[in-house]
């Protein structure tokens, strides 16, 4: 089973050009699926195998009962909710009909098993006035809080995930960004994104969020970037290094409490201020298609779920406001 899925994950690394979190998480989830079928299984009804041509449909299925079913202190579960099962089962499927298509095995079991279907779970967005007080929490008289507040901008002007914010290099900013300080109208500015699969996208980027990263360039980033060694990182930590995800996990975390947003009960995610991006441009009026192309979703279905966050806000207002209403 170990060398099938070796051969499985080359193929996603050499012909589909994974990136390197989802590879990690495709090789978690199928250590997890190999280690049920060689251990666990469902005896007498899938008895355990170690040869992926000996797995059968009931294998499959008990795996994901397995996933599924409470912790309990045993193997018998795995406790993941339908949504974090269904990824696993996305990457057990993908291997079966790899292993299938490349004559390793002569059928594939795992077709016939439906993944679990998860619920559907929107995005959460907090207000335009909820995102002005976080941006406006990090204190810009500090080389860190001028990193800090560039990267809350960058994040929200451009809907960029966290990995594709701390992944920014200074050659990644278009001129005009890199030469705002020189007192020009620098028009209107584009930054490079490299988002899944290493999938390029160049996106607008608002004049605050301009303002915000050359405020950074020019007063923050020299100092830091002095006590490391030369890097093209646009944001850096104490070091001089490029900053890593907790670093910016801990730098949104820090900004809701700040902004006093935590003590409301306001839930502020690295994710909320990409949530944030796309109901906000729907609720101005953007197409759905060009909100596709700058949170660089690979299918519009994806980005058709903020829709119904967008939709429940109409219903709000419109319940409030509307003499006929109730």
């Amino acid at each position: 089973m170990e060398r099938a899925v070796d051969r499985y994950l080359q193929h996603l690394v050499v012909e589909r050009g994974l990136a390197a979190n989802t590879l990690s998480a495709y090789r978690r989830d199928l250590a997890r699926y190999v280690e049920f079928v060689q251990q666990v299984a469902d005896p007498p009804v899938a008895p355990p195998v170690d040869d992926p041509t000996l797995v059968q449909a009931a294998h499959v299925s008990a795996f994901v009962r397995h996933l599924q079913r409470p912790v309990d202190g045993s193997p018998s579960g795995a406790g993941l909710s339908a949504r974090s099962a269904a990824r696993v089962v996305v990457a057990v499927r993908g291997a079966h009909r790899f292993w299938a298509l490349e004559g390793l095995t002569t059928t594939d079991p795992a077709a016939e098993v439906p993944p679990p279907t998860p619920g559907m779970r929107l995005p959460k967005a907090i207000s335009v006035r909820e995102v002005t007080r976080l941006l406006e929490a990090p204190d810009p008289s500090t080389p860190a809080g001028l990193r800090d507040r560039a990267l809350l901008e960058v994040m929200y002007s451009t809907g960029a995930r966290v990995s594709e914010a701390i992944g920014l290099d200074v050659d990644d900013l278009s001129a005009a960004v890199r030469g705002a300080s020189d007192g020009e109208d620098p028009g209107l500015p584009f930054i490079r994104l490299f988002g899944k699969g290493s999938k390029q996208r160049m996106v607008p980027l608002g004049r605050p969020a301009v303002a915000a990263l050359d405020a950074w360039l020019v007063r923050g980033r020299p100092e830091l970037s002095a006590k490391g060694k030369a890097t093209a990182a646009v944001l850096l930590n104490a070091r001089g290094g490029r900053i890593s995800r907790q670093t910016a996990w801990n730098t949104i975390k820090a900004a809701a409490e700040r902004s006093g947003l935590t003590e409301e009960g306001v839930e502020v995610t690295p994710h909320t201020l990409r949530h944030s991006f796309a109901t906000h441009l729907l609720e101005g009026g953007a197409d759905l298609r060009v909100v596709q192309e700058l949170l660089g979703h690979a299918s519009v279905t994806t980005t058709q779920v903020y829709t119904l966050v967008t939709a429940d806000s109409l219903r709000e207002v419109w319940s409030t406001a509307h003499p006929r209403a109730r």
